[in-house]
């Protein structure tokens, strides 16, 4: 089974710099997407996930400290590496402040940035690492069997489960208590990059209520939560 690739977000209006990170990030392995100002970086990160950000800070239309949180006030908690020719200490922690994970000065090595992404991505990937919830699950008066793809519903009756509402229905289980943004649901089920609507996990969800909530119309369970995604409680 091949390794999927991290996704990396190039922000930078400085095109020679644009064009070196990005073929060395892509000689690293990653998939690179690129945007040159603010408003198309935003756009960027409205339709795709990404497993980084780099991102400059001066940038033409909107800079990269009000990109970065214009992010982090949508609850996406992507890691953002910040590139700047500011190297007074109080701008360093003003671009922590504001959301960014890390903070490197121009001009700087590029050895020392790809570690820096390695290490970002990394860190990333283990904090999304939940502990597994095994091959069933019981809440309520409801059974899921992920591993025979049914489950026994509320009021006893039982119903089969498509692979990817099982593989939903596992990722929201094992992230109870957290509101699961979209962007993240497509990438982690459906394996999509980039994706045209959410309103196939609306219709999910609409069925999860159907199978395991007494009344659909106020679901204990499954929740909506408007602009950012989805939550299980229990």
């Amino acid at each position: 089974m091949a390794i999927e690739k991290a996704n990396i977000l190039i922000v930078e209006d400085e095109l020679n710099l644009h064009e070196a990170l990005k073929l060395n990030l892509e000689m690293e392995g990653y998939e690179v997407t690129s945007a040159f100002d603010g408003n198309e970086a935003l756009k960027n990160v409205e339709n795709a996930y990404f497993d980084l950000i780099i991102m400059d800070i001066m940038l033409p239309e909107l800079d990269g400290i009000s990109v970065t949180e214009s992010i982090r006030v949508h609850n996406n908690e992507v890691p953002i590496l910040m590139l700047s020719a500011k190297n007074a200490p109080a701008d360093k922690v003003l671009g922590l402040k504001k959301g960014a994970d890390d903070y490197l000065t121009k001009p700087f090595n590029l050895d020392e940035l790809l570690i820096r992404v390695s290490k970002l991505i990394e860190k990333n990937k283990r904090l999304q690492v939940k502990e597994s919830v095994g091959d069933q699950y019981k809440f309520g008066n409801n059974l899921i069997d992920f591993k025979a793809q049914d489950a026994i519903t509320w009021n006893g009756q039982r119903v089969d489960l498509s692979k990817k509402e099982a593989m939903l229905l596992k990722l929201l289980i094992e992230n109870k208590g957290e509101v699961v943004t979209r962007e993240k649901i497509l990438q982690v089920v459906w394996g999509y990059n980039v994706y045209p609507t959410t309103r196939t996990i609306d219709n999910f969800i609409l069925s999860f209520r159907k199978y395991f909530e007494e009344d659909s119309r106020n679901p204990v369970y499954f929740h909506s939560v408007r602009g950012v995604g989805y939550k299980y409680t229990d």
